[in-house]
């Protein structure tokens, strides 16, 4: 099939992801649609960069590896921003270091370009749990948390307001309009797990361009390992805190009619179906239903806490964020 060069992009930023990345990296070069090059920008890690550079040095198997380190300040954002700068494609996909792309990933991708008018095209994104399965009390309403497609999307190829950046690829042109993620938004290390770049970055795209089209393929399926330490309440309460503070920050960005539009049916529809569910199972003796139930209240209560607190930091100016332009080769 004839289609767009898509360039991937993995950002990493530790050694304790090495098997990780490399099944990364391996998923991308299996594509039935293959792949122009993948970029594997290392954040601030000198070790890592020399070692993934020796891995893949002047290696001929499949799809090109180019290693480079991220040349803006540490982050996801900056990260994403330096691979983009540096690729050749005309559309340019995202994968996360610790996620495996299904064969048809960037195929489905590549038929979603056919309408010139669609500048961004995200996919379906699976939890492998590292305990063997879902914990009973763990809502799917609420897998975002995990950074995987929660219940309340709707299923098929279908317009959305933003696509989720794990998963994900858009034209080189939708960069052109808009600039590159916005840095002080989205994640740093391992520190507090923000989020929502990616959201901000779609609503700037079509604010630029009002005839952008964005897009959901659910066929366009990864498969993303959630961690032992991410499965406990504790990890679902910091998290949801943070998306809290990030939805902030957007609503600052680009006005909090649009930066919540999302959110509003999500929490007004999405939410309580769930917690009747939950509370249904629960009176059925059911695994996990109250659980479930009292977590989707947990997730708003605390989200809404830290978009609170988050509101009240931007309007004293005790949190920033930067808006880059991207510059760099062109298909």
């Amino acid at each position: 099939m004839s289609g767009p060069d898509i360039s991937v992009v993995i950002c990493v930023y530790t050694e304790d992801r090495w098997e990780d990345i490399l099944a990364a990296v391996s998923s991308v070069r299996a594509q039935s649609y293959p792949a122009l090059e993948t970029l594997l920008v290392v954040d601030h890690n000198e070790t890592l960069l020399d070692r993934l550079a020796r891995e893949y040095k002047e290696s001929d198997e499949g799809t090109p590896v180019r290693v480079l380190a991220n040349a803006g300040p540490r982050g996801l954002s900056a990260g994403r921003n330096t691979g983009i700068a540096a690729s050749h494609g005309d559309v340019i996909a995202f994968l996360d270091d610790d996620a495996v792309a299904e064969r048809d990933w960037l195929r489905h991708f590549a038929e979603g370009y056919a309408d010139p008018r669609v500048m961004a095209v995200g996919g379906r994104t699976e939890p492998i749990w590292a305990s063997g399965s879902r914990p009973d009390w763990f809502p799917e309403e609420f897998d975002w948390v995990v950074g995987c497609t929660y219940k309340g999307l709707p299923p098929g190829r279908v317009r959305v307001r933003n696509v989720l950046g794990g998963n994900a690829s858009f034209r080189r042109t939708a960069f052109d309009a808009a600039g590159g993620f916005a840095t002080g938004i989205g994640r740093d290390g391992d520190k507090r797990p923000l989020g929502c770049e990616e959201t901000e970055l779609c609503i700037r795209l079509t604010r630029a361009r009002p005839d952008a089209v964005l897009l959901i393929d659910d066929r366009a399926v990864i498969h993303h390992r959630v961690p032992e330490a991410r499965e406990h309440f504790g990890y679902f309460r910091t998290r949801t805190y943070a998306e809290g503070l990030s939805k902030a920050l957007v609503a600052r960005s680009v006005g909090a009619d649009k930066g919540l539009e999302s959110e509003r049916r999500y929490t007004t529809r999405v939410l309580p179906a769930g917690v009747a569910r939950g509370l249904r199972d629960a009176l059925l003796a059911r695994p996990g239903g109250a659980g479930r139930a009292g977590a989707i209240v947990a997730g708003v209560l605390t989200a809404a806490g830290g978009y609170v607190v988050g509101s009240v930091r931007t309007r004293r100016g005790g949190v920033t964020y930067t808006v880059a332009g991207i510059e760099g080769a062109s298909g």
